[in-house]
């Protein structure tokens, strides 16, 4: 799917901690750690800057990632939502029902 410029430019931008960002700065950092552990390194004090490094690589990369995330999904919505009004006879309004009316009579057993 091609990214277009003007359209994902109207979209909020997401948040700074989101889900993406915080997975792939997680997964950066594991990869730091386990590149100490391959080269017989103290896995957790050798290469801090590497790790830094690694863990803001991959919270960029989450973050554009949820970017494009949802520029996607809010093309989707959008054409979904042109589709229905372009159509409105396969999409009839349903009649609004009270709870009343869903839930059964409620007689107590004594």
């Amino acid at each position: 799917m091609k990214l277009d410029l003007d359209e994902a430019k109207v979209l909020p931008p997401p948040g700074i901690v989101n889900r993406n960002s915080v997975w792939l700065g997680f997964c950066g950092w594991i990869t730091a750690v386990l590149n100490n552990s391959y080269s017989r390194r103290p896995a957790l004090k050798a290469g801090v800057h590497r790790q830094a490094l690694f863990v803001t690589v991959g919270w960029v990369l989450g973050y554009y990632c949820t970017k494009f995330e949802n520029y996607v999904y809010a093309k989707l919505d959008r054409d979904m939502n042109e589709y229905v009004q372009i159509h409105p006879e396969l999409f009839p309004q349903k009649e609004k029902k009270t709870f009343a009316e869903i839930v059964e009579p409620f007689h107590p057993i004594r």
